[in-house]
């Protein structure tokens, strides 16, 4: 999902130079959602599984003239290399070079490894090699009026309750290490809420693990929270509540995207990874991180005896960098 976000930059600016072409999209069905609705394209392709010579008939059919992999994998080289289309475009990453036309290589340090890169400007380097002008990297999501009325259904007052919504993003799909302890989500609700008279959203997947923090999170706080684990909704619906929220505070994960293409407010906590791999200059984000000996190693999963990048990160941090974003206390 955080991809397909940082990817729109390109994918608009793709569009606007390709104004008279046809653009179809192909990709998984929470890709779809997620960028939807959207301007950038003409056709919605859904892929169906991960069989490579199913999707490569399926697309041969199309007869399409140039295909942009904006996704890393072999799978996906392979895939339109079987489909016959003349022009593939991509990073020639992951032993797949041979199966691309127009080959791009992401640039490296000294000892071999990836250079910290934003992946903004990643994939506008493709939009780039076909001739479009990349000096627009603003991300950008739309929101479906649709969306809108379900998300009222499911969570009736909160989005009319005249009271600042804050949203609190305490997981990961990369892996815990990315996750600053919930017991400090906690205090951080403990002091906003009677600061700012602030409606509290704790969003997480539907995961295990992910509904266990939300869940401890809301029982250490002494202050009732909206524990969206008990309300699910869908990704249409999520765009919705993040485009009411008055401030977002969040791990470096997908929804921290969300909230910075609907132009909120945001907050966002960095310790095993890198800014520079997902920054996109965006003026109304304070980013907090985490400083370590260790830090950062890009592992899903600490090492160390002690988290100690994302425990570096305290609740006076946070509400500091609330309050220069929120302005004045309630008095």
């Amino acid at each position: 999902m955080g991809d397909a976000i940082l990817c729109t930059p390109a994918l608009r600016t793709v569009r606007k130079h390709f104004s008279s072409g046809k653009i179809t999209f192909y990709g998984g069905a929470a890709v779809r959602e997620i960028l939807s609705p959207c301007g950038f394209n003409d056709v919605w392709l859904e892929q169906q599984g991960k069989n490579p010579f199913a999707a490569a008939s399926m697309l041969k059919g199309h007869k399409f003239d140039c295909a942009v992999l904006f996704k890393n994998s072999f799978a996906s080289a392979i895939t339109v290399f079987l489909a016959g289309i003349p022009c593939r475009i991509g990073y020639a990453r992951q032993g797949r070079g041979f199966l691309l036309t127009d080959k791009l290589f992401p640039p490296r340090l000294p000892n071999g490894k990836f250079k910290p890169f934003s992946m903004v400007d990643y994939y506008l380097e493709m939009a780039k090699h076909l001739g479009a002008d990349t000096n627009n990297r603003t991300l950008e999501l739309s929101v479906d009026p649709k969306d809108s009325q379900s998300l009222r259904a499911k969570l009736p007052g909160i989005l009319n309750s005249g009271r600042p919504i804050i949203i609190f993003v305490p997981g990961g799909a990369f892996g815990l290490s990315k996750c600053w302890p919930a017991a400090r989500f906690a205090q951080t609700a403990e002091q906003l809420i009677p600061d700012y008279n602030a409606e509290i959203i704790v969003s997480v997947a539907a995961n295990r693990e992910e509904r266990q923090i939300a869940e401890e999170i809301c029982r250490l706080s002494k202050y009732k929270l909206v524990n969206l684990a008990e309300t699910p909704i869908s990704l249409g619906e999520l765009k919705t509540l993040f485009s009411a929220a008055d401030l977002v505070i969040s791990n470096d994960t997908g929804p921290r995207h969300i909230a910075i293409a609907l132009r909120r407010k945001v907050i966002s906590f960095f310790g095993p990874n890198d800014p520079a791999w997902t920054d996109s200059g965006y003026e109304n984000e304070i980013q907090i991180v985490g400083t370590a000996p260790c830090a950062p190693c890009a592992r899903p999963k600490c090492k160390e005896t002690k988290h100690l990048c994302m425990e570096a990160i305290t609740v006076e941090m946070v509400c500091e960098a609330a309050a220069k974003l929120l302005g004045k206390k309630q008095k």
